[in-house]
């Protein structure tokens, strides 16, 4: 089987309603975009799909750089494919998540060859995993405990915190809302880069104290030095390498820190599903977690291979509190059992990004 074409199909995402933000002074929704499709066909008849909210850029790159590479290509190839990218990366310097919507691309076809969920073939682990609630930034703390307890009512198992980015605000909050839940939900708070390392140990502290279970990204991921500063001074699990480049060859660096509990991997900033599967295979070498990034379809898939991970997680964005799709009112989501990525067979998806083959 050889890669016959490679197309960009631009579209217009709408805007997330209610909009919503991450902390003051970082926006979250940025109100409707141009996304894109990216469209691998093959001489099989087998078609691969990844999805990229970022349209305008990706057209340009694969105009540019990708299309003649994959043009011609084994789609199967995935390895030789994947580090192909990464030599590329060195004259163009990806955004990072190029890689990821190729990968997704290159798995979706190689799911739909062999008549199996990506998932299935990565090596099923489980068929289903409890969600954790993601908070957007909300109000105030009286908000923040409302939306908690929709979470619950709705089968959330555990609740995760984005919060104002003010150091003693987010710590009085972290404090409360361990009070109103009790000893038993589990808590995160991610701190969306927002802090130096004297407000992170500030907080990381609070966290401790209030028995949380993860402390993310509290400052910017371009210092391990200032990471390993963090954890030799808070007791409060860390869990990093969320949005720093390098995929693995980053997240090593993080580990041999001894500052992580846990790292980050995920389609999207992790390098596709390879990226993210050699991730979790380095984490588990170390007897550490890969907690999987963000919500969606190739996400799930790495949810259910991954043994090493413990949560999806689901955005909440609104008040009142809507659970997502995928998420059952037990707290769960469960295995895709479709040939791979799922894309196609998801209507609502489907008619939202526009997608048709």
């Amino acid at each position: 089987m050889r890669i016959t074409s490679v197309d960009v199909e631009l579209i217009q995402v709408p805007a997330r309603v209610p909009e919503f933000r991450w902390r003051e002074g970082l926006p979250g929704s940025d109100g409707p975009t141009t996304g894109a499709w990216l469209v691998i066909r093959t001489d099989g008849g087998v078609t691969g799909f990844g999805f990229c909210h970022s349209g305008i850029i990706l057209n340009d790159i694969v105009e540019r750089r990708l299309r003649k590479e994959l043009v011609g290509a084994d789609p199967l190839a995935r390895e030789f494919l994947w580090n192909r990218l990464w030599e590329l990366d060195r004259i163009e310097y990806f955004p990072v998540y190029i890689n990821g919507v190729v990968d997704v691309a290159l798995w979706d076809i190689a799911g739909k060859a062999a008549g199996m969920p990506v998932h299935q073939l990565l090596g099923s682990f489980r068929d289903a995993i409890p969600a954790y609630a993601s908070t957007v930034t909300f109000g105030g703390i009286s908000e923040y405990l409302d939306v908690a307890d929709q979470c619950l009512e709705l089968g959330f198992r555990a609740i995760k915190l984005h919060a104002w980015g003010d150091v003693r605000a987010d710590a009085r909050l972290s404090r409360a809302l361990r009070e109103h839940v009790g000893d038993d939900i589990p808590l995160m708070y991610d701190g969306s880069a927002g802090f130096d390392l004297a407000d992170a140990i500030y907080l990381g502290d609070a966290l401790a104290d209030a028995g949380y279970l993860w402390y993310e990204e509290p400052m910017r991921e371009s210092s391990v030095t200032a990471y390993k500063r963090l954890g030799e001074r808070v007791a409060v699990p860390l869990l990093v390498g969320e949005v720093a480049a390098g995929a693995h060859m980053n997240t090593a660096d993080f580990i041999a820190t001894g500052a992580a509990t846990a790292v980050r991997t995920g389609w999207t900033l992790r390098g596709g599903i390879t990226g993210s599967m050699r991730i979790a295979h380095l984490a588990d070498s170390y007897l550490l977690r890969a907690e999987v990034h963000a919500g969606s379809l190739p996400n799930t898939h790495l949810c259910m291979a991954i043994s090493n991970t413990t949560y999806y997680e689901a955005l909440i964005y609104s008040n009142p509190v809507r659970r997502p799709d995928e998420v059952d009112a037990n707290g769960l989501v469960h295995a895709i059992d479709r040939p791979g990525i799922g894309w196609e067979f998801d209507a609502e998806l489907a008619a939202r990004l526009g997608i048709h083959d």
